[in-house]
């Protein structure tokens, strides 16, 4: 019997179709499933699907790699996370680009209270992973997910340190889940597995490791968390990639500066330097300037606000304090489904009453 699940995974190996194509054929046509059925006159009615796309479509070669797929999956107890569903990582969404499907290994909460990625080089110093393992030390009390790419260097270095303090710790991988690379961190995945962390990968099995995979692999560390923490990089690679895409996410970026002499603290420091960083020394800055730190409001008092509130703010305001901590102002249009414009201007009028705190990264707090 063909599953929603193999329409799902088929449209995201249709020659051509990126994700980008993939969710305006979803849109269009009302599912994966009924893309495929449907007619060519409908599917060329699609702006930007012309004759090529629309000929892999109903061909339907895909369809066979795709249950090679799903035997997989099904095999090795994996997860697949297709965009519309409730697992998937939902601050992933508000990233044009993200990926329809996602596969994951573990039980991992990839819509964690708090995720911050740790990104750097491969070739990481002793003054790295010493600043790594201290900030992830000190964010042991913040309930966090730490996010990165398994990859050597800052990479391994924040993963380990994490399983090590019993904090879960996911990566996003550049290849599929049939293998693991670099090879010698498989046992490292593994006690991440374990510790309630997972791997993460949009690639199907059978993916290869290849270059241009990683770039990619980047954009999901850098949508799929709150803030990115760049320990150390050279002026050019991966990090300051990742870096640069959380900016474009509307992420917030710490970068630990070092000396100016020291190589791999160039990139970071020039991050600083054109203020796309903020400056980091210490797991503190991070829960003061992501408003993570506890803060408690007298009951009586916010009982007294919510008599004068409107129907929307108080709805924004039960909201926001229910979270425990903060809440984004994209989380606050989904879940009371008003309209973006009107959220918008009841928590301005909230924060000019004192009702509520913003914060880096469209983030909100109860005051």
């Amino acid at each position: 019997m063909k599953t929603p699940l193999l329409y799902q995974i088929g449209i995201t190996l249709i020659p051509g179709i990126g994700d980008v194509n993939g969710k305006k054929l979803i849109n269009w046509c009302g599912s994966a499933e009924a893309v495929f059925k449907s007619a060519a006159k409908t599917l060329l009615a699609i702006p930007g699907i012309g004759h090529t796309a629309v000929n892999n479509i109903l061909n339907q070669k895909v369809l066979t790699r795709a249950e090679q797929e799903v035997e997989f999956i099904e095999k090795h107890h994996i997860k697949a996370l297709f965009f519309q569903d409730e697992a998937y990582p939902q601050r992933l969404l508000n990233c044009y680009d993200h990926p329809l499907m996602l596969y994951c290994r573990g039980e991992a909460d990839l819509n964690h209270r708090h995720i911050i990625a740790f990104v750097g080089t491969r070739r990481a110093t002793d003054y790295g992973r010493a600043r790594c393992r201290e900030i992830i030390e000190g964010l042991q009390e913040k309930d966090v997910l730490v996010v990165s790419g398994l990859a050597y260097g800052i990479d391994g270095c924040a993963h380990r340190r994490a399983v090590e303090l019993n904090i879960p710790t996911v990566g996003v991988l550049g290849h599929g889940l049939d293998r693991l690379y670099p090879a010698p961190h498989r046992k490292l995945a593994d006690d991440m597995v374990a510790g309630g962390g997972g791997l993460l990968t949009e690639f199907i099995s059978k993916t290869k490791p290849d270059r241009e995979n990683f770039p990619k692999r980047n954009r999901i560390v850098a949508g799929m968390v709150d803030a990115v923490v760049v320990v150390e990089s050279d002026r050019k690679g991966g990090a300051l990639i990742t870096a640069e895409l959380a900016n474009s996410y509307n992420r917030d970026v710490f970068a630990v500066p070092g000396r100016l002499t020291d190589r791999f603290s160039t990139g970071c420091n020039f991050l600083i330097k054109i203020n796309k960083a903020a400056l980091l020394q210490s797991a503190g800055d991070i829960g003061y300037l992501m408003g993570w730190d506890d803060r408690k409001t007298p009951g009586n008092q916010q009982t007294a606000l919510f008599v004068d509130m409107s129907e929307e703010e108080k709805i924004l305001y039960t909201l926001i304090r229910e979270a425990a901590g903060t809440l984004s102002i994209d989380k606050l249009v989904i879940q009371s489904g008003m309209n973006p414009s009107h959220v918008a201007a009841a928590l301005l009028n909230m924060e000019f009453n004192g009702l509520v705190q913003s914060l880096p990264g469209k983030q909100y707090r109860v005051e």
